[in-house]
C-alpha cells in the first residue's frame, strides 16, 4: 500500500515538474510566433480573386510578422479539398485558410463534407469584400443587361455561363442572377477562374458573373464587356458600368468576401495576434488603396463578429440552394 502511494506521489511530482518546465517554453513559443514559415492554403487555383487577395495578404502578414507566409493553392471541389487539408492540420498557427463565399454555402451544396465548417475552424478575421460584375464576350450582340436578358430569354437553354467549378462563388452568383432574371442558362464549370474567364474572352463561352477583382484586367483590355455590378453603388474602376439595381434587377445581393480561418484548437493568443495584425494591415492607407485598385473594399471583422457574419451568410446561401435545388457531388 505504501509502495503504491509512493509511486503515485512520484508520478505526480514528475508530472508537475514536466509541466513547470514545458509551460514557459510553450508560452515563449506562442509569444515568439511565428518563428518559421506559415502556410496559407487558398482552396482555389491561381488567377482568381481568392488568389489575388490571398497573396497580397500573405505578403503583408510576412512583412509585419517577420516570417514568410507561403501561399499553397489547393483547388478542387468548390474549395472543399483545400479546406479539408486545413481542418486536419496541426492547430499550431502554422497552417491557415483563406476562405470566401463558397465556404458558407458548401454545407448546403454537398450531401457530405469531410469536415465540419462551424466546428473544425476558428475565425481569425474577415478581410474585405468585392462587387460582382456580369460580363459577356464582346462579340455577343448585347451592350446592356436588359439586352442580355432579352437575348437569353429568346434562347432558353442555349446561352451559357462559366464558373471556376461547382460550388464556387461564380457558380452561386450566376445561379442567383439567372433566377432573378428568369433565365435558363447552361453552366460550364472549369477548374479555375482564370481558364473560365479566358474562354469567355476568346468567345468559347458567353457570360461570366464573378468578382470585379478577377475580371478587371480583361475588362480593361476590352476582352470582356461589363454590363452591371452588384451592390448599391457603381465601382470606381469601371464607373460607366451601372449597378444591377439601377437597371431593374433588384435583389442581386451577391458581393463576395474573404477571410482567414485557423484549425480548431489553435491557441487563442495566436488567433488574437493574427487578428490584431490583420486589423493593423487593413487600417493602413496603402492597403486601402491597393485593395481599391483591385476593385475590392477593406471590411475588417474580428473573430467573434466574423463568426456571426458567416452564420448569416450560411443561412442566405442555404435558402438559395434549397430554392434552386442545387447539388454538388
Amino acid at each position: 500500500m505504501k509502495y503504491t502511494t509512493l509511486l503515485s506521489f512520484n508520478r505526480s511530482f514528475w508530472l508537475l515538474l514536466i509541466l513547470l518546465i514545458v509551460s514557459p517554453q510553450m508560452s515563449y513559443a506562442q509569444s515568439d510566433y511565428p518563428n518559421r514559415p506559415v502556410r496559407l492554403v487558398i482552396p482555389f487555383t491561381t488567377g482568381g480573386s481568392n488568389d489575388i487577395i490571398g497573396r497580397f495578404i500573405a505578403d503583408q502578414l510576412g512583412k509585419r510578422l517577420g516570417e514568410t507566409f507561403v501561399v499553397d493553392n489547393r483547388g478542387g471541389a468548390g474549395g472543399t479539398l483545400g479546406t479539408d487539408i486545413v481542418a486536419k492540420a496541426k492547430p499550431d498557427g502554422y497552417t491557415l485558410l483563406l476562405i470566401s463565399t463558397p465556404h458558407t454555402a458548401n454545407s448546403s451544396l454537398y450531401k457530405k463534407l469531410p469536415y465540419n465548417p462551424s466546428k473544425d475552424f476558428i475565425p481569425v478575421a474577415r478581410i474585405g469584400t468585392a462587387s460582382q460584375v456580369i460580363s459577356v464576350f464582346p462579340g455577343l450582340p448585347v451592350k446592356t443587361l436588359p439586352e442580355l436578358i432579352e437575348y437569353a430569354k429568346a434562347r432558353p437553354g442555349q446561352v451559357n455561363y462559366v464558373s471556376s467549378g461547382v460550388g464556387s462563388s461564380q457558380h452561386l452568383v450566376s445561379e442567383m442572377f439567372a433566377n432573378l432574371a428568369g433565365l435558363q442558362l447552361v453552366h460550364i464549370p472549369y477548374k479555375g477562374a482564370g481558364a473560365a474567364l479566358a474562354d469567355v474572352a476568346a468567345g468559347h463561352a458567353q457570360i461570366s458573373v464573378g468578382t470585379v477583382v478577377q475580371a478587371l484586367p480583361l475588362i480593361k483590355g476590352e476582352r470582356l464587356r461589363p454590363l452591371a455590378v452588384s451592390g448599391a453603388k457603381r465601382q470606381a474602376v469601371i464607373p460607366d458600368t451601372p449597378t444591377a439595381i439601377e437597371i431593374g434587377l433588384k435583389g442581386f445581393d451577391a458581393d463576395n468576401w474573404w477571410g482567414i480561418l485557423a484549425p480548431a484548437g489553435t491557441p487563442a493568443e495566436l488567433v488574437q495576434k493574427l487578428s490584431v495584425t490583420l486589423a493593423d494591415i487593413l487600417s493602413k492607407s496603402e492597403t486601402v488603396k491597393k485593395m481599391s485598385d483591385e476593385s475590392a473594399t477593406v471590411a475588417y471583422q474580428g473573430s467573434e463578429a466574423f463568426a456571426k457574419f458567416m452564420e448569416t451568410e450560411s443561412i442566405k446561401w442555404a435558402q438559395l440552394v434549397k430554392q434552386l435545388k442545387l447539388q454538388a457531388e
